[in-house]
């Protein structure tokens, strides 16, 4: 496994790059959008493809490097379903799993930092985001926060972790890069309480100023989304309720290009062809199953995907590749439902 630290001196952000080796698939967690060129860089460096990025929460003290990581590479944006940013290619809940080829990290809801906190295990380490930093946790003052909620996050699922399990945080402010399960239930000072009231007392008494990126980064990061609206201008959209109508027709091919652990959990469109967006460009290419579908058939490719982002990249991807009737729809799944769809 390929495992590197990465860190942000202006906003104090630790961001993670993970990747295994055999097709050089990879995830990087929290990125920051003024490191983006260093990522890239890197990326380049150790020959991998950037396949998700994920952030842990919203964040407050810096602008997120998701969006532009997404247009540089395509890559899949990801982050939980609490979330109210516009859009990410990927919302993801407690218990799911957010793979890459090789690699598998669990999914757990951690609230309390923020209404949309989570965190991700991988083997013997979580990455914690702000819930569990290293002798600290985060602040519960803004955003939703609930220091009862942040209590119940740190000490019923992290601190169930085994003890041995490193801890990597999204900041350090002391020059600490990483600590472990055991180590924070013994000498971190906000964990030596003994009741969810006395964590309150001690969360509600720290008085700290906002992040000075905060009336900044908050708006910055609620827009993410990939403006589907230029592709719509291109006529390469459909909306969802004209999508309804093309179901079955026989001058078309729906494509949902959404993982399986999104197909069971949020049902399908009847008749799909399942192709999941990681292996689209191999699919489109000269050879690829929708390319030589498409050309024996003559039919329309009418790609689909969670909320509209995937698809609108798809398209744009088909179109270069001289799939030239390659349509998508607008809003996704969740434009889908909206309009009545139905779903298997």
């Amino acid at each position: 496994m390929i495992f590197r630290q990465l860190f942000d001196s202006v906003s104090s952000t630790y961001t993670y790059l993970l990747a295994s080796r055999h097709g050089g698939e990879a995830l990087i967690i929290d990125p920051v959008l003024e490191r983006v060129d260093r990522y890239l860089k890197l990326i380049e460096e150790l020959d991998l493809k950037l396949v998700k990025a994920v952030d842990t929460h919203l964040h407050a003290d810096h602008i997120t490097g998701l969006g532009a990581l997404r247009d540089h590479t395509k890559c899949i944006t990801v982050m939980g379903e609490q979330s109210g940013v516009d859009v990410v290619s990927m919302r993801v809940a407690d218990g799911d799993r957010l793979s890459i080829e090789g690699l598998s990290l669990g999914v757990i809801y951690t609230p309390g930092h923020t209404d949309d906190s989570y965190c991700f295990t991988l083997a013997d380490r979580v990455f914690t985001g702000d819930t569990l930093l290293i002798r600290g946790t985060g602040r519960t003052d803004f955003q939703n926060g609930s220091s009862r909620a942040q209590y119940e996050s740190i000490f019923n699922r992290l601190l169930k972790l085994p003890d041995e399990t490193l801890v990597y945080p999204a900041h350090d402010y002391k020059g600490d890069n990483v600590s472990t399960i055991a180590e924070e239930r013994a000498h971190n000072p906000r964990l030596q309480v003994k009741s969810v009231e006395e964590y309150e007392v001690l969360m509600a008494g720290l008085k700290l100023a906002n992040p000075k990126m905060m009336d900044v980064a908050v708006p910055a990061n609620m827009r993410q989304g990939l403006h589907q609206e230029e592709v719509a201008r291109r006529g390469w959209a459909v909306d969802a309720a004209t999508a309804t109508t093309l179901l079955g027709r026989a001058d078309t091919i729906m494509i949902d290009l959404r993982e399986g652990a999104e197909r069971e959990r949020h049902g399908c469109i009847p008749g799909a062809l399942h192709a999941a967006y990681p292996h689209l460009a191999e699919n489109i290419g000269p050879g690829g199953m929708l390319h030589e579908l498409a050309q024996a058939t003559g039919k329309r490719l009418l790609f689909f995907c969670a909320f509209g982002e995937r698809s609108a990249m798809a398209v744009q991807a088909a179109q270069d590749a001289g799939l030239t009737g390659a349509v998508h729809i607008e809003g996704g799944m969740g434009a889908w439902k909206k309009a009545g769809g139905p779903l298997a």
